[in-house]
C-alpha cells in the first residue's frame, strides 16, 4: 500500500512527544474546560498543476500550469477561522479557510489525446491564460498534550484535511490539434474554457504547541502535520511570534502547505505559502 510511510511518521511523532513529556512541568496545563477561537487571514502565493478531463471535447486531458504569485492583488474572497476546545490535556481543533482567486499567469503545457498521444505546447504558443480557482481547506483534528510547563506545550493530533477546489481555465491557444479522425473530428484549440472540480480527503498526523518567551507574554507558535489519503503525501507546517495578554493575543507567521496527486485527478500538485496574522482570544 502506498501509504504505509505513514506508520514510522506516525510513531516518531509519538516517540518525539513521549520523550518530551517525560521531562515535562505540569506548571502550565490549565485544568478542565477552554476554549479558543482565532479569526485570521493568510496571504499565500498559489501553485498548481490541473489536469482537466477533455472528454467533452476530444478523448484525452490537458495540462495546465496555474501560478498566482501576486496572490493579494488577483484575490477574489477570502476567510479563515480556527477553534480549540480543551479539556485538560484532551483536546479538538478545527481550521477552516475559503478562497477565491485568479492566476493570471495560468498556460497550457500540454494536451494528451487517446489515439493520438501528447502533445506538448510551448509557452510561445499560450497567446493568453487564467485560472480562477476557489478553495476550500478543512482540517478536523483530536489532540493530546504530552509535554506542558511553564515554558510552553507539546501536543500530539490526529485527524483528516479536507481539500475542494473547483478550477476554471480561460485559454487561448496559436494552434489547433486533431484527434484520430483528423479533421474529420473534433479538434483542439484556440479560444476556449477548461473546468473541473475536486475533493482530496486525507487523514494527518502531527506536533502543535507554543514556546513561551519567559515571562514577557511573548510566545512562538509551531504547527507541522504529514498524512495520505487522496494525496501521496499531503503535508503543512507554520511558525510565528506572537503575544498574549489575558484572554486575547495575536500573532504573526508563515505557513506552508503541499499536496501531491498525481494520476488523473484534476489537482495534480498544488502548494500554498505565505504569511498570515492571526488574533485569538481565550476563554
Amino acid at each position: 500500500m502506498r501509504q504505509t510511510w505513514m506508520r514510522p511518521v506516525a510513531a516518531a511523532l509519538v516517540t518525539m512527544g513521549v520523550c518530551a513529556g517525560a521531562a515535562a512541568q505540569e506548571a502550565g496545563l490549565r485544568p478542565g474546560w477552554s476554549f479558543e477561537v482565532a479569526p485570521y487571514v493568510w496571504l499565500p502565493s498559489v501553485s498548481a498543476n490541473l489536469r482537466y478531463d477533455l472528454r467533452s471535447q476530444l478523448a484525452g486531458s490537458a495540462d495546465v500550469k496555474a501560478d498566482a504569485g501576486d496572490y493579494f492583488g488577483n484575490l477574489n474572497f477570502a476567510g479563515a477561522l480556527a477553534a480549540t476546545v480543551r479539556y485538560d490535556r484532551f483536546s479538538l481543533l478545527t481550521d477552516i479557510i475559503y478562497v477565491s482567486a485568479d492566476a493570471g499567469g495560468s498556460r497550457v503545457e500540454g494536451v494528451d489525446i487517446i489515439g493520438v498521444g501528447r502533445n506538448p505546447i510551448s509557452s510561445t504558443l499560450n497567446v493568453s491564460g487564467n485560472s480562477t480557482l476557489k478553495t476550500t481547506l478543512w482540517t478536523l483534528a483530536g489532540g493530546y498534550t504530552l509535554a506542558s510547563g511553564t515554558w510552553g506545550n507539546v501536543d500530539v493530533l490526529a485527524g483528516f484535511r479536507y481539500l475542494g477546489v473547483e478550477a476554471t481555465t480561460d485559454y487561448n491557444l496559436a494552434l489547433t490539434l486533431v484527434g484520430p479522425r483528423g479533421n474529420a473530428g473534433p479538434t483542439f484549440g484556440g479560444a476556449g474554457r477548461f473546468s473541473g472540480r475536486d475533493n482530496i480527503w486525507n487523514g494527518i498526523v502531527g506536533l502543535r504547541g507554543r514556546i513561551n518567551v519567559a515571562e514577557t507574554g511573548f510566545f512562538m507558535p509551531y504547527y507541522v502535520d504529514i498524512g495520505g489519503g487522496d494525496s501521496n503525501p499531503t503535508w503543512q507546517t507554520f511558525a510565528g511570534i506572537g503575544y498574549q495578554s489575558g484572554w486575547a493575543g495575536v500573532q504573526l507567521g508563515w505557513r506552508y502547505m503541499s499536496f501531491d496527486q498525481g494520476g488523473s485527478a484534476l489537482v495534480q500538485d498544488m502548494s500554498l505559502s505565505g504569511a498570515y496574522l492571526a488574533v485569538n482570544f481565550s476563554f
